[in-house]
C-alpha cells in the first residue's frame, strides 16, 4: 500500500513557535511525495481521508453476489487441492501453504520477466490475466442472475428457448464485447475514475467468486499466507514487490535526490513521507473482501460481518499512520489479522453465550 505523488515540497519552517508542541513539530519536517506508480498498475488511487470507500464497496457488492449465488440460486461448489472433509486441519493447512507458494512462484516469475523485457511486460500480464478473470467470473455470475430472473417465470418451452439464448449466446457475447473494453479502457483511458472503477471491479469479482469457491477455513488459512507473504515481499530488502518499485523507481526520472538519502532523512526523523494520496492494490481489496463474504457465507450473521469490517478499516487505518516513515507497507497484514481475531471472537460469544 504506498502513497505516491510527484514533486518534494518542504514546509515553512520560520514561523515563530516559542513552545513547539508535537503536532507542530511534525508539521515543520519536510515533507516528501512518493514517485507515481505507472498507470497500468492494478492499484486504486484515492485520498486518504476516503480509504474506507472503495474497501466498503468492494466488500459490499461482494457480499451480495456472493449471498445470491449460495442462499439464493443454491450454487453448491467447493474445491480446494486438500478437501477439508478428507484431511481436516492438515487440508486447511497444506491449502493455505499451497497457495502462498504459488503467489511466491507468480512474484518471482513477473520480477524476472521485467529483468529480462523490461517493465513493460506487465501489461501484458495485466492485461491478459485481468482479461482472463474478468470474462469467465462475470459470465458466471451473469448466468447466476440470469437463473434467478428466468426461475421467477412459470416454465415454459418458448421461456426454456429465451434462457437457452441469454445463457449460451447473448450472455456469453455481451461478456466478451464489455471485457474487451473493459481491459482496452484500462490501459488506454487517462481517466483515474476509469480505471478505479475496472480495478474495483476485477477486486470484487474474484473475492466473491473466491468465497463461493474455497472451503472457509482454507479461506482463513490462506489470508493468513499471503498476509504473511506480503511482509516477506514488502519488507524484505529483495522482496518482490519492493524489488518491483525499485525497478519502476529506477526506470523513471532521478533528477531528485536519491532513495538512500531520502529514506535517510525520514529514518532520522528530518522528513516524513506524504500520505494525503494513497493507492490501494487490487489484491488487498480483493482479500479484504474475501474475508467477510466468506464469514457471510459461515455464519449468515450481518452483524458479525460488519464488525469484521470495522477491524479491517481500522486495521488499514493504522497501515496508513505508518506511511508517513516508510515508503511502501504492506496493506494485508494488520487489517486481515485484525479482521480474522474479530471474527473469531465474536463467533465465540455466540457459540457460548447465545
Amino acid at each position: 500500500m504506498p502513497t505516491n505523488s510527484k514533486t518534494i515540497d518542504i514546509q515553512d519552517d520560520d514561523r515563530e513557535n516559542p513552545e513547539p508542541t508535537l503536532e507542530s513539530t511534525e508539521y515543520q519536517k519536510e515533507i516528501i511525495e512518493k514517485d507515481f506508480i505507472p498507470h497500468f498498475l492494478p492499484t486504486y488511487r484515492v485520498k486518504s481521508s476516503f480509504y474506507p470507500i472503495p474497501i466498503i464497496i468492494a466488500i459490499l457488492i461482494a457480499g451480495i453476489l456472493a449471498y445470491l449465488a449460495i442462499f439464493v440460486a443454491g450454487v453448491e461448489v467447493e474445491e480446494s487441492y486438500f478437501p477439508e472433509d478428507d484431511f481436516g486441519a492438515l487440508g486447511v493447512i497444506l491449502n493455505g501453504v499451497i497457495f502462498t507458494v504459488i503467489a511466491a512462484i507468480s512474484a518471482f516469475t513477473i520480477i524476472f520477466l521485467m529483468r529480462k523485457l523490461g517493465v513493460g511486460i506487465l501489461k501484458y500480464i495485466f492485461g491478459l490475466s485481468f482479461g482472463f478473470v474478468s470474462f469467465f467470473i462475470t459470465l458466471m455470475f451473469l448466468d447466476i442472475i440470469i437463473f434467478l430472473i428466468f426461475v421467477q417465470f412459470p416454465e415454459t418451452a418458448s421461456l426454456l428457448r429465451l434462457y437457452f439464448l441469454f445463457t449460451n449466446i447473448y450472455i456469453p457475447v455481451f461478456t466478451g464485447i464489455s471485457v474487451f473494453l473493459l481491459i482496452y479502457g484500462y490501459f488506454t483511458s487517462k481517466s483515474i475514475k476509469t480505471k478505479n472503477f475496472i480495478v474495483l471491479y476485477i477486486s470484487l469479482l474474484v473475492s466473491a467468486s473466491m468465497s463461493i469457491v474455497l472451503p472457509f477455513w482454507s479461506t482463513l488459512a490462506i489470508l493468513i499466507g499471503i498476509s504473511l507473504w506480503d511482509i516477506f515481499a514488502v519488507l524484505y530488502k529483495r522482496g518482490p514487490i519492493k524489488t518491483m518499485i525499485d525497478i519502476i523507481s529506477d526506470s523513471g526520472d532521478e533528477s531528485g535526490p536519491s532513495n538512500a538519502e531520502i529514506e535517510e532523512k525520514v529514518k532520522s526523523g528530518e522528513s516524513v513521507y506524504d500520505t494525503s494520496k494513497l493507492e490501494i492494490g487490487i489484491g488487498d481489496l480483493a482479500f479484504y473482501s474475501l474475508l467477510t463474504s466468506s464469514v457471510l457465507l459461515f455464519t449468515n450473521n450481518i452483524f458479525i460481518v460488519i464488525l469484521t469490517t470495522v477491524a479491517i478499516l481500522i486495521g488499514t487505518g493504522i497501515t496508513i499512520s505508518g506511511l508517513k516513515r516508510n515508503k511502501i507497507l504492506p496493506g494485508l497484514p494488520i487489517s486481515i489479522f485484525m479482521g480474522i481475531g474479530t471474527f473469531g471472537i465474536c463467533q465465540l460469544i455466540v457459540t457460548f453465550f447465545i
